[in-house]
Formats: structure tokens, sequence, C-alpha cells
């Protein structure tokens, strides 16, 4: 383990492709809202399905649809529960690398946190804009063009939050612009993919064009900036059933692309490519050589 958080963390120092993930995420945006649309909480990350759930994939592709977006949204609801939000929902709440925004809409329509989404992907804004007009939180949500690495802001949030986000981060100056971004006693939740076994590292970021760590690393890299962990959830066993769902998705509609000859913004090469993959990925997740874990950090000081 000390020699993969060493590999990871030198992966992690090595000098970031500042435009690979903003082309990556400009590239798919019509794909996300094509699959997990049409919102206006439209979600890309993975949902969590009840424990030892198998749902019948034989069933329309409308249906397998709505399972991934309330799988998606029981992954919030669980987040939230498991942060305490429904009992103290934060005023001013972070939200980073919002994607198409549907978290921040959530934490907005849901509790009434007042959001600054921020996103890499200059293509994303004004479609989270729209999308936040279309749920009525403009009051709220304020979505905003950023590289959090670059990031100033001084105890301007009560808490913050990163769903599947920071694996596109370095952790060290992620912690530490957080940390003052911050107020004392604030908290910081993640939900995130975390390595267990060392040669899916080049398969899952070549995919998803990030950069996964390890749990100690992120644990290392919070505590140095006064972080403190306080839960530590493993929820992989509620993701796995996820892939198995999405995949039955995406083959369904490159039956439609291919024998009906319907339109989709997504290539038959690119649903080929992506049914098989997420079949490796349920493997994957099944086995726990990649965790998927609910995190919250809090950072010292407050009452």
């Amino acid at each position: 383990m000390d020699n993969l958080v060493a590999d990871v963390a030198a992966a992690s120092a090595a000098t970031r492709d500042e435009t690979q993930v903003p082309s990556y995420y400009t590239r798919k945006t019509a794909d996300i809202l094509h699959k997990y649309g049409p919102g206006p909480r439209v979600h890309f990350h993975v949902g969590l399905f009840d424990p030892g759930s198998t749902p019948n994939t034989t069933v329309s592709q409308q249906t397998l649809r709505r399972r991934l977006r309330e799988s998606q949204e029981a992954a919030l609801d669980h987040a939230a529960r498991s942060w305490g939000v429904p009992e103290d929902p934060p005023a001013q709440l972070f939200d980073i690398g919002c994607g198409l925004g549907g978290g921040s809409i959530y934490w907005a329509q849901e509790y009434g946190c007042s959001v600054t989404a921020m996103t890499v992907t200059a293509k994303h804004v004004p479609v989270v804009a729209d999308l936040v007009r279309q749920a009525g939180v403009e009051d709220l949500v304020t979505p905003v063009l950023g590289d959090i690495h670059d990031l100033r802001e001084q105890q301007a949030y009560d808490a913050a939050v990163a769903i599947e986000s920071s694996g596109y981060m370095d952790r060290e100056r992620l912690f530490n612009v957080v940390a003052n971004a911050l107020k004392p006693g604030g908290w910081f939740g993640l939900q995130e993919h975390f390595l267990c076994r060392p040669e899916w590292t080049s398969f899952i970021d070549g995919y998803y064009k990030t950069r996964l760590g390890t749990l100690a690393e992120y644990i290392t890299a919070a505590h140095r900036f006064g972080f403190t962990l306080e839960q530590d959830e493993d929820v992989t066993d509620r993701v796995a059933e996820f892939w198995v769902q999405s995949m039955a998705w995406t083959t369904a509609e490159l039956d439609r692309v291919e024998r009906a000859g319907a339109a989709s913004p997504i290539s038959a090469e690119r649903l080929l490519e992506s049914a098989l993959t997420h079949s490796k990925l349920f493997r994957v997740w099944r086995d726990h050589a990649v965790e998927t874990r609910m995190l919250l950090f809090r950072l010292k000081g407050g009452n």
C-alpha cells in the first residue's frame, strides 16, 4: 500500500494537462443530456441501489433511464442525511466540479442552500444557467467558470462538496484551497472512487480522463491542511448495480441506432465501447478493485 500511495502521489504531482478535462466534458455534454436528462437536475455520477437489489434489465429504455436518475438522486439523499444537511443546512455551499449542475440544483431546491457551482468547462456554464432557470433557483445557484486549483477565496463557505470530481484534481492543492475557502468548523463532503488494486489505474483513468487516488492519499492531504475525517462510508456494493443498469441502457440505445436507424448524439462506436467498458466496471466494483466511498472532513475551529 505504501508503494501505491507513493506512485499515486507522484502522478498527482506531475504536470497537468490543463485542457484535457474541459475538452473531455465539452465533447460529452450532449451525451450526458441525452442519457441522464432532460433535467433540470442532470447528474453525471454513479448512483446507489438498495443493497442486494438486482432489477430486471429486460425493460424499456425509459425505465432504465428513470432508474439511473433515481439512483443518482438516492446517492445525494444518502450523502445529505449522512452529512447532517437536513438538520443544519449550510447557508453558503461550494459545489466543486458541478458538472451540469444537478447537484447544485438539488442542494438549493431540497435544502435552500445558496450554492456556488464551479465548473472548469466553459461550455457547461450556459447549460447550467439554463437548467437553473428551469428549476427556478436563479436566486440560489450561481454557475461560475474556474479551476479549483486557482481559488483564492477566504472563509466564504459553510461547507463544500465534490461529487466524483476530486479525481480530476491535485489532492494537496484541493484540500489547501478548500481549507482556506471554508469558515472555521466548516465541512467538506466527498463522494469518490478509490483505487484498491493498482493494475486497474490506467484502464479507469484512461477511460474517464481522471487520476484516481487512494483513501490514504486523501486522508494525508486533508490532515496536512487542518481537516479531521469524521465519516468514511463504503458504498461500493450499492454502486455495482449502477453499471449493470447503465450497460442495459447503452445496449438499448445501440439497438435503437443500429436496428431502427434512430438518431442519437452518441455514435454507435462509442455506445459499443461504453457497453463493453461498463460490463468490465461492474466486475471491478463487484470485486472491490475500486471502491466508492462517502467521506466527511471537518475543518478545525468553530464551535
